[in-house]
């Protein structure tokens, strides 16, 4: 596998503690996902093209990497307890473009709309 990246190894301190835990009397949910109308096919596709996407090389998904400006896209840098996670993400909105509000705030209306940032490869992930 090679040398890890010392950004991956959490303090002991941070690790968590194992230990062993019965429960009864929980009740068993379902948390399959059913009834939301996206036919298996185009989910089978989905599948297939994020599987091509995030096999290419670091540097074709740096080209649409998220960033301050727009926070759709590529990202593989994110930290739990100060620690860099094992994992890689493709962020994008359901609807293109999304608007949001620019702030939390009750009285400011302004406005800011985001566009998905789509890979050139694979063209099926567009």
């Amino acid at each position: 596998m090679g040398e890890l990246d010392p950004a991956f190894i959490q303090p002991t301190e941070h690790r968590p503690k194992l230990a062993v835990v019965e429960a009864n009397g929980i009740p068993l949910i379902d948390l399959s996902v059913i009834n939301h109308g996206v036919p298996l096919q185009l989910r089978q596709n989905l599948e297939i093209a994020a599987r091509k996407f995030f096999a290419m090389p670091k540097e074709e998904k740096q080209k649409v990497r998220r960033d301050e400006v727009n926070p759709t896209g590529y990202y593989d840098a994110e930290h739990t307890k100060n620690i860099r996670d094992w994992k890689e993400v493709f962020d994008l909105f359901v609807q293109n473009p999304t608007i949001f509000p620019v702030s939390h705030e009750p009285d400011d209306n302004e406005l800011k709309e985001y566009t998905n940032k789509w890979p050139e490869n694979p063209p099926e992930l567009r």
